[in-house]
């Protein structure tokens, strides 16, 4: 008679068949749990290195932004190598982030070189930011003296035409002071006697008389005093000597020499002998000396 398996063991292997498969099932779902896991933390660590990766970037395009505010200064640095650190590191920064951008597998010890990389280029840009500035306020500082100095030679410029101009006041009042003068001029028609004559168009002679008075300050010596008498129809009579004038050869009536001492010279007298019929009117009498008009006088002569 066959042996027949009991209930008890037919359960039982049941039950061990479904162990079996259970625990063949929980192995496949732990390794593919595991892997999951695994794609998680190298799609973590690739975010992470993107985002650094994208966070230096932006850091070093502001560095480039807030350079090229003082790149046009870079010419003020002459034979400066803190420009030439800056460019190099700047070469460096550019080339590791091209690299970065093209590897499929990110590196964190290029990020990390990337991160050395700005950090260096961050305190040369510093360092270079604080050299312009400091040209700046010494540019400032000589602007300030230059404008002092400017100021100063203005002022300087001021005074020297205000003496000048003193000087020249002073020359011109000394010139004068020089001058020789002339008073109590008069003009007389005479006869051939040279008793006073009333009638001019009877007249032979005029008379010019005046007096020099003192002046110390005229330089002694010989004068020559030139007469000019002008008609009343404008003419000048006579044609004596000619004498210079405010740059001019100007023709005299007559001329009369002295020697001047300092002192007064009175009764000085200048005849002109008459040798065309004269007019009644008014006649001008002009005497210069030593490149000076002494006086202009209007005198009336009557018929």
């Amino acid at each position: 008679m066959k042996n027949k398996l009991s209930p008890l063991m037919i359960v039982a292997i049941v039950l061990a068949l479904l162990l079996l498969v259970a625990v063949g099932f929980g192995v496949t779902q732990v390794a593919s749990l595991k892997s999951q896991v695994q794609q998680a933390q190298l799609q973590n660590e690739e975010l992470k290195l993107d985002n650094e990766q994208l966070q230096l970037s932006n850091e070093f395009d502001m560095l480039n932004s807030e350079f090229q505010q003082y790149e046009n200064q870079a010419q003020r640095l002459a034979n400066d190598t803190i420009l030439a650190k800056y460019t190099a590191a700047k070469a460096k920064v550019e080339q590791l982030m091209t690299e970065l951008k093209n590897e499929k597998v990110k590196s964190q010890a290029r990020i990390k070189e990337l991160q050395n990389e700005i950090s260096t280029l961050k305190g040369l840009l510093r360092h270079y930011i604080a050299q312009i500035d400091s040209l700046n306020k010494e540019n400032a500082g000589l602007k300030a003296e230059n404008s002092e100095i400017k100021a100063r030679n203005e002022q300087l410029s001021t005074r020297v035409r205000e003496e000048t101009r003193k000087n020249e006041n002073l020359s011109e009042r000394m010139t004068l002071a020089e001058k020789l003068n002339v008073t109590g001029v008069s003009l007389t028609a005479l006869k051939k006697n040279g008793k006073t004559e009333k009638n001019v168009t009877k007249a032979k002679q005029l008379m010019v008389h005046f007096t020099i008075p003192q002046n110390n300050s005229t330089p002694e010596g010989e004068k020559t005093i030139y007469l000019r008498l002008v008609s009343p129809e404008g003419q000048l009579l006579g044609g004596g000597a000619s004498f210079p004038f405010e740059g001019k050869s100007i023709p005299a009536t007559a001329r009369k020499n002295i020697e001047y001492a300092g002192d007064e010279i009175a009764g000085i007298t200048i005849y002109w002998d008459v040798n065309t019929t004269l007019t009644p009117g008014d006649y001008t009498v002009e005497l210069f000396t030593d490149g000076y008009r002494l006086t202009s006088r209007r005198f009336t002569l009557k018929k």
